[in-house]
Parts: C-alpha cells; sequence; structure tokens
C-alpha cells in the first residue's frame, strides 16, 4: 500500500494549497494562512484518529505529513498567480484527495477492529471535515452543506472499497477502484450540476 502513503502526502499538499489559498482571498496574514493551511491539510485525518482512540494523531508520528504542508504553503505565496490559472487542475487534485482520505480513513478505522459502518463515517470524516473547519473560521459555508454532491461521493467510494475488501479482493485492487469512484461522481456531479437538494 505504499502507493497510497505517496498519494496521502501529494492529498495533504493539495489541501494545504487550498486552505491557503482561501485565506489570502479572505485577505488573512501569513500567520493566519498558515494556520488555515495546516487545518486544511490535517484537520480531517486528526479528527477521525481521535475519534478512533489512535493517538499521538497520524501527523505527529509523521514528519514528512508536515514538510508535505509546509511545501503546500510555500507552493502557494510562490505560485499563487500559476496555480489560480490552474483552478480546474486544483479541483480534479481536491478530488483526488478526498478520494485517497476515504480510502485512508477507512481502512485506519478498520485497523482498530471498528465496525464496517464506523469506518464508512470515519472515511467520510477523514476526507471533508478539514474544508469543512476551514471554511467554518473563513466564515464560508461549508462545502457538504451546500448543493453539491460532495460527503456523498466519498460515502460512495468508502461503500465500494468494503465491499471490495468483503470480497477478500486485494486493496491494490479496490483502493484505486473506490478512489475512481470517488472522483468520478464529483466530477460528474459538478459537470452536470447535480444536486442531492430536496424538492419544494
Amino acid at each position: 500500500m505504499e502507493i497510497l502513503y505517496y498519494l496521502d502526502l501529494f492529498g495533504t499538499l493539495v489541501f494545504a494549497i487550498s486552505g491557503v489559498l482561501t485565506a489570502l482571498d479572505k485577505k488573512f496574514d501569513l500567520v493566519g494562512s498558515v494556520v488555515i493551511g495546516l487545518i486544511t491539510a490535517v484537520g480531517g485525518g486528526t479528527l477521525r484518529d481521535v475519534l478512533i482512540g489512535r493517538t499521538p494523531v497520524g501527523w505527529m508520528e509523521d514528519q514528512w505529513t508536515l514538510v508535505a504542508v509546509l511545501a503546500g504553503i510555500v507552493l502557494s505565496y510562490l505560485l499563487k498567480p500559476w496555480i489560480i490559472r490552474l483552478k480546474r487542475s486544483m479541483f480534479l487534485f481536491d478530488t483526488l484527495g478526498i478520494g485517497v482520505f476515504t480510502v485512508l480513513g477507512v481502512q485506519k478505522t478498520l485497523n482498530t477492529d471498528l465496525s464496517l459502518g464506523v469506518a464508512l463515517l470515519m472515511g467520510v470524516v477523514s476526507a471533508v471535515f478539514g474544508g469543512v473547519i476551514r471554511d467554518v473560521l473563513c466564515n464560508e459555508v461549508p462545502l457538504i452543506f451546500r448543493r453539491q454532491i460532495y460527503a456523498s461521493a466519498c460515502l460512495a467510494g468508502g461503500l465500494v472499497y468494503e465491499g471490495g475488501l468483503s470480497l477478500e479482493l486485494s486493496p491494490l485492487l479496490i483502493s484505486p477502484l473506490a478512489i475512481a469512484v470517488v472522483v468520478g461522481i464529483r466530477y460528474l456531479s459538478v459537470r452536470y450540476n447535480w444536486s442531492l437538494s430536496i424538492p419544494r
């Protein structure tokens, strides 16, 4: 599962960039931008680890996670105009990030022998709650509370991953499949303006 580890670092870097860009749009200073970048990158995983009783939390035990966060912060300042021009690519990277974090969240929770239902929920928490905390601190309505399909895509990917495990398929096979489900649903929902809103 080494590839998932590197994808985790990549997702962390992308989420850090997302957080810093949001902070810069809100005219935050350097300290505020760093805090928002860090929270966006590791907030979901931290909340998951605390809830499942895994301490110290993951980023405290892996220096490369903090290196990825730092790299994201530096890149956000140095390459801001270029990154903004790649907004569509950043959307795809961000979507890949939530797919990776969903799978990692499910697997890390299952490693603690908690139930499939709890693991599925923790996969969603891992993927989306860094962004929730970022939006709250930046005085924005969190994305999961808007019309866009976001957490539901993570839920679907988590179900695919758990279903594959129940069929005793190799994690090396089902991990990219589950990530692809998250990315596909998220992309199509934005492309075709899908939503789960209840008609009035």
